[in-house]
């Protein structure tokens, strides 16, 4: 037994060297596996017919995991009792709850939910099928949901068929087939049988798969759609190795039609009234808050106190908020304000109907604990002033700081010719007098009065405008006189003067956008920031939208369908089977340069719509960005191997002269670390 200690010691020295040698020989800096796993089989085989198991397992080639596949994954036809769907090594097994229907295909579609378990390269929009009966249904119908607001792509969301092809069917019956949508708001519903169909979207909360719920997003289109095919033929590219293209072959193909079904989602107003709650932040006023507005305004009876003349009242634009300014200081001062409310509210059958509220008002600070910090201050006051006097400084007694009308002016130094000002009080106002607003225009050297508009914006409490003459290039001072404002607690404003400069014409550029084939529709022209926020808007007019004093930079266009005129953009209805008012983007940038006039042309019918809002405005960005082909274009920049940055379309702009270069530094790099890059994928 003498040997075991030199045999574990033996045993340690040679650990410890190979452990060495590991680390010595770690390669540092290789490159990413980007393959995607692949299928290898599948029990019941993929295509099966006259399948009467409710369990499948399907095998790939390397080990895999599913992303979130309660969400991902979908059924078809819809199941109401949730499938068990999981991921153990190589195999994914699911199996159904519900009973099969005889004579059906059904389709998993797991989209891009598979990924291989240790780099998470996705195997793309992968749909295992089966059919009960003698038959596989193999037709397939596909597009895109887009936010009709603003066409931005709606991910995850349903998207279903009905051969029932009556315009109510989508409250009544759950769907016949499903899909959701990926990140870039596309779809594919599978194993179709030929016909004619209408096409719906839903934001399924309760499960259901119909709608059911006013909250949920919808999406309908009034065309229906018909399935065909045809034999076809795309080009596949044949790679050499991670690097070299070998050849491009013309692969055929069957092509399912409809391929660019476009459904705009929208939620419907919520019309349903109720009251929400009642708040009284400050002691002089409260406002009501209730879900949706109302023409007749709540009916208030005062239980302890006298509510004649005791509000000023005000809404909002929906009449869905209303505000109470209380008039008289006592009640300001009560901390204890009892009503009963009547007002229309929504009833279970769906009908308005009166309903009444007791409410109890009460500020966030009493009346006590206000006038104990006011005590407190005169207090503090006539211990300074004590102390002064000691000193031999009389500052005099404590005196009611004074608290006069704070309006705001709104307004920018440097004023647009088109813009104008807005002025605007914290309470409401018991006078407004215009002969106290004085506007000045400069003129060489000398000031001028200049003739302006003074007016109470509608629908926006509190809140005035001020039109004027605006001339560019000229300086222009507002002067307001103390006491041209007084609000209903005869708090009246400080004397105001404000000077500021209308813009040169040349600081400006002007656009014109002939807009063609829209037949003869009310249409509003939007011009959009980098944020796709609306920058200026103009009613289209003969055809034509103008926009006047732009400000240089770079902008972007949409317009939409006014049906009702309003000049706003309106949601659409399913109860009047109404959709929502049609969006369309003008596809490219527009750079607006000062002192130039562009004009342009633009048939907003000409590209499908998922296809036409610039990238730089989408905000929903792809899930799967191929992050390892992204890692391995770092890497090859890292090593001096330049290729083309735009990954998406290299493929497409990539020439035998830049394959040269790329081969020529690539030579200079060790066999091993050749890069795999998305830009020659």
């Amino acid at each position: 037994m003498k040997w075991l200690p030199m045999a574990a010691v033996l045993f340690v020295l040679c650990s410890l060297v190979f452990i060495s040698c590991a680390k010595m020989g770690q390669p540092d800096g290789g490159w990413y596996d980007e393959t995607p796993p692949y299928v290898v089989g599948a029990s019941p085989a993929e295509r099966g017919t006259n399948v009467k198991a409710k369990k499948m397992s399907i095998y790939f080639n390397e080990f895999i995991k599913i992303e979130n596949p309660t969400e991902n994954v979908v059924v078809s036809p819809p199941q109401l009792e949730m499938p068990e769907i999981k991921a153990t090594g190589k195999r994914i097994i699911v199996e159904l709850k519900d009973t099969l229907k005889a004579n059906t295909t059904y389709t998993v579609d797991f989209s891009d939910a598979i990924t291989d378990f240790t780099e998470n390269n996705p195997l793309g929009n992968y749909t295992y099928s089966f059919s009960t009966g003698e038959h596989i249904d193999t037709m397939e119908v596909s597009g895109h949901v887009l936010e009709a607001r603003n066409l931005e792509p709606v991910k995850g969301i349903l998207v279903g068929l009905y051969d029932n092809l009556s315009d109510t069917v989508f409250a009544h019956e759950p769907f016949m087939r499903v899909a959701r949508t990926d990140s870039h708001g596309h779809f594919v519903i599978k194993g179709i049988a030929n016909g004619t169909y209408r096409v719906y979207a839903l934001n399924d909360m309760d499960g259901n798969y119909m709608f059911s719920q006013k909250s949920e997003k919808i999406a309908f289109s009034k065309e229906t759609v018909t399935t065909t095919s045809k034999p076809d033929i795309r080009p596949d590219t044949i790679w050499r190795d991670s690097l070299y293209i070998d050849s491009i072959r013309q692969v055929p193909y069957t092509h399912y039609f409809p391929d660019d079904i476009v459904l705009r989602a929208f939620n419907e107003v919520l019309t349903d009234r109720a009251y929400i709650k009642a708040d009284r932040s400050e002691p002089n006023h409260f406002t009501i808050f209730f879900t949706y507005g109302h023409e007749e305004l709540p009916e208030m009876k005062a239980l302890n106190f006298d509510a004649d003349n005791a509000f000023v009242i005000e809404s909002s634009l929906k009449k869905d908020t209303v505000t109470y300014w209380l008039r008289d200081s006592s009640l300001i001062n009560q901390d204890t304000l009892r009503i009963a409310m009547t007002f229309m509210a929504t009833d279970s059958a769906g009908t308005l109907q009166p309903t009444t509220e007791e409410l109890e008002l009460l500020p966030k600070e009493s009346y006590e604990k206000r006038m104990k910090k006011k005590q407190k201050e005169i207090d503090d006051w006539n211990k300074k002033a004590e102390k002064a006097k000691k000193k031999g400084n009389d500052i005099g007694p404590y005196k009611e700081p004074e608290n006069p009308l704070r309006i705001n002016v709104l307004m920018e130094s440097e004023l647009d010719p088109d813009k104008n000002i807005f002025i605007t009080s914290p309470t409401p106002l018991e006078k407004a007098d215009t002969a106290g607003i004085h506007l000045y225009a400069k003129h060489d050297t000398l000031w001028y009065k200049s003739p302006f508009i003074f007016r109470p914006l509608e629908n926006v409490p509190r809140t005035y405008e001020l039109l004027g003459e605006w001339r560019p290039g000229i300086e222009y001072s507002l002067e307001i006189d103390s006491a041209t404002f007084v609000n209903i607690y005869g708090q009246a404003n400080n004397a105001e003067k404000k000077g500021f400069r209308v813009h040169s014409n040349d600081d400006y550029s002007s656009l014109l956008m002939t807009i063609n084939n829209m037949g003869g529709k009310n249409i509003v022209a939007q011009l959009l920031d980098k944020n796709d926020s609306t920058y200026k808007s103009v009613p289209v007019t003969n055809g034509v939208a103008e926009f006047f004093y732009v400000k240089p930079g770079t902008y972007y266009m949409r317009c939409f369908e006014d049906a009702n005129g309003n000049r706003r953009w309106d949601t659409g209805n399913f109860e009047t089977f109404q959709p929502a008012e049609t969006v369309y983007y003008y596809e490219k940038s527009i750079e607006c340069r000062a002192k130039r006039d562009i004009v342009l042309t633009w048939n907003p019918l000409a590209i499908n719509a998922a296809r036409q809002k610039p990238a730089e405005l989408i905000k929903q960005k792809g899930d799967k960005e191929k992050t390892i082909r992204r890692r391995n274009y770092e890497r090859a920049k890292e090593k001096g191997i330049e290729l083309p940055v735009n990954l998406d379309s290299a493929t497409k702009k990539l020439k035998k002269k830049q394959l040269k270069k790329a081969k020529a530094k690539a030579a200079n790099q060790d066999s091993e670390n050749e890069p795999t890059t998305e830009q020659e994928q």
